[in-house]
């Protein structure tokens, strides 16, 4: 068995921008003795041959300004094969969740661990190869392998068509990429249950029945492929980050929802850890390297595997899979002098179906002001006014200098580097852009990637970044935390907040994660209204009041847990959720 792996991020390699072109190669200390541990591949990146490198090939690692090598020592007790590798010098993955009849097991890992790997392999999507990606082996081979294992039976059902799978894929901006026409045409194709309707009324969408899908906003959209996945006849569902771009109410929702599923199985990856604590029955953790390797741990009680994941110690496994803890902290509080930037006057703002009411607000300098609300009370809509890229039917916003980062991102054919530099002009070559910026968001190592190839939690980091970047007065920003696994939620909660303060500028954000708006926010403007039909705003205020108010409007109840301060939703009618309705404080005890 290999203790050791060598991994390539073939995005992340460009030998001849290296200094002197090929770094790794002259400075290999085993090429230096005449062998060849790292050669010219035939793709132009590196090779490295994993039976001659050691830990001296760690300096090569070291060297590479790219951050493109990793030599990895597997943990010692991990006597087994991969289940599944990419190709040489390629991520592999060790073992695959295991599925619970009748139960919903929750998947929690950081972004870049194999969760989506896992998720395709499951699916039939990805054939495990065992490790060798040279040979792609026969169903046969696979049910045999694994025919002493929940896997084998698991596989046979697949492979031989006994098993039916319902999958609600996480990139759902893609949907309309793939499917045309309206909601009531899904209803139609897919509506395998006669649940379509009572599904969409659930979710508060059957008034969207007849637009287009390519016209939803993100939440609606989530909506529309949680319903499309419920709706089908399945003996195993899965659930890729059904919470994204969805409020609370709606994620608990869709959370009741996905625990009504009968007489079969559920599997949901997700980040936001007070949805995976209300919906799973039991969580399983992937943990290792970002991009090098992944490892499913066993099965946990649902609090106990959260706060062990939060500690990064599992003591059933004996494994510290990372060296601090995810500390869930008072939120960040700024002693600033208020300096008003802006007077937004009264704006209006009209669609076919659909409403916008905003009243007189003042925007300060040094301040962030976080905007939440349910869907569909045209939020993201404000920002557009804001960062004019709509105009409002009455009121004139006066002409500021915005930065606007969309709740979709759409990447293009550019290396990272060329576009933040676009946006950071001089300022990108100073050492405090290089530290604020790019280390801070951990999108140093990025820079030469194409944003093509960037997952969806780095592509956000980077848009992040570019927002940031601009010579800006005012930062709009919609939905920061999608995609962004937990251990970096709370890093760019620090770094905006920070960045707003430092350089004096003003922030408004929109988001849905309480514990991000609560680390994040300094005043609160509350939308609301009738989802679909009208908005208005409240406020700002001070954040305290808004989340009460928001959280009361939403008819939830948070807690801290006692353990880790994470926050946690109250069930209905609970002792604790009863306490702090009469009390009138709906937010945190």
């Amino acid at each position: 068995m290999r203790r050791r792996i060598a991994i390539v991020e073939k995005e992340k390699c460009h030998p001849m921008q290296c200094p002197g072109t090929w770094y790794c190669i002259k400075v290999c200390p085993i090429n230096r003795m005449g062998k060849e541990c790292k050669t010219k591949g035939a793709d132009g990146k590196v090779q490295i041959d994993e039976t001659l490198s050691s830990d001296a090939c760690r300096i090569c690692a070291h060297a590479c300004p790219f951050g493109a090598i990793h030599i990895i020592n597997l943990p010692e007790k991990l006597n087994e094969d991969p289940i599944f590798r990419y190709g040489e010098n390629a991520f592999e993955l060790f073992r695959l969740p295991k599925m619970k009849e009748n139960e919903i097991v929750g998947i929690l890992g950081r972004n870049g661990i194999g969760k989506s790997t896992a998720l395709n392999i499951l699916t039939g999507n990805i054939t495990p190869n065992f490790g060798d990606y040279k040979y792609i082996p026969g169903p046969d081979q696979i049910i045999e392998k694994y025919a002493k294992t929940y896997l084998g039976d698991y596989f046979k059902k697949l492979y031989n068509g006994r098993i039916k799978l319902a999958y609600k894929p996480q990139k759902i901006s893609d949907i309309p990429k793939v499917f045309s026409g309206t909601v009531k045409d899904v209803i139609d194709k897919f509506d395998e249950k006669n649940t379509g309707n009572d599904l969409l009324k659930d979710l508060d969408i059957s008034h969207l029945k007849s637009r287009e899908v390519s016209k939803l906003s993100g939440g609606e959209l989530q909506r529309l492929a949680v319903a499309a996945t419920l709706m089908k006849k399945a003996d195993v569902y899965y659930f890729d980050e059904p919470a994204s771009f969805l409020d609370v109410t709606s994620r608990i929702k869709v959370a009741k929802l996905i625990r009504g599923i009968k007489n079969a199985s559920v599997m949901v990856v997700e980040h936001d850890l007070a949805t995976l604590d209300y919906v799973s029955d039991e969580i399983q953790i992937i943990y290792g390297e970002q991009a090098c390797y992944g490892i499913i741990s066993q099965s946990k009680g649902v609090s106990r595997g959260i706060n062990e994941y939060l500690d990064g110690f599992l003591p059933d496994e004996n494994i510290r899979f990372r060296n601090y803890k995810i500390a869930f902290r008072k939120p960040i509080i700024e002693n600033y002098k208020k300096e008003v930037l802006s007077s937004l006057p009264s704006l209006t703002k009209s669609f076919d179906s659909f409403k916008l009411n905003i009243n007189p607000a003042v925007i300060n300098r040094s301040e962030v002001m976080a905007v939440m609300g349910p869907n569909g009370l045209g939020k993201s809509t404000f920002l557009k006014l804001l960062a004019g890229e709509i105009h409002p039917d009455s009121g004139q916003i006066e002409r500021l200098k915005i930065a606007y980062k969309p709740q979709y991102l759409e990447a293009h054919d550019e290396l990272v580097d060329d576009f933040l530099k676009r946006s950071a002009g001089d300022e990108y070559e100073t050492g405090w852009y290089k530290t604020n910026i790019l280390e801070k968001l951990n999108i140093k190592a990025l820079l030469q990637s194409n944003l093509l190839h960037l997952s969806g939690g780095e592509l956000q980091k980077v848009f992040i970044g570019a927002c940031l970047s601009s010579d800006a007065e005012v930062l709009a920003l919609d939905e920061p935390s999608a995609f962004i696994d937990v251990e970096d939620r709370l890093k760019v909660a620090e770094v905006i907040k920070e960045f707003t303060h430092k350089k004096k500028v003003a922030a408004i954000v929109v988001d849905h994660d309480v514990q991000f708006i609560d680390y994040l926010a300094d005043t609160m403007l509350v939308f609301e209204g009738i989802p679909g039909k009208e908005g208005h705003v409240f406020g700002p205020v001070k954040k305290e009041e808004g989340m009460n108010r928001v959280l009361k409007f939403l008819s939830i109840t948070y807690r801290k847990d006692k353990e880790t301060n994470r926050p946690r939703i109250n069930k209905p009618d609970s002792q604790l959720d009863k306490e702090q309705r009469s009390s009138g404080k709906f937010y945190y005890v």
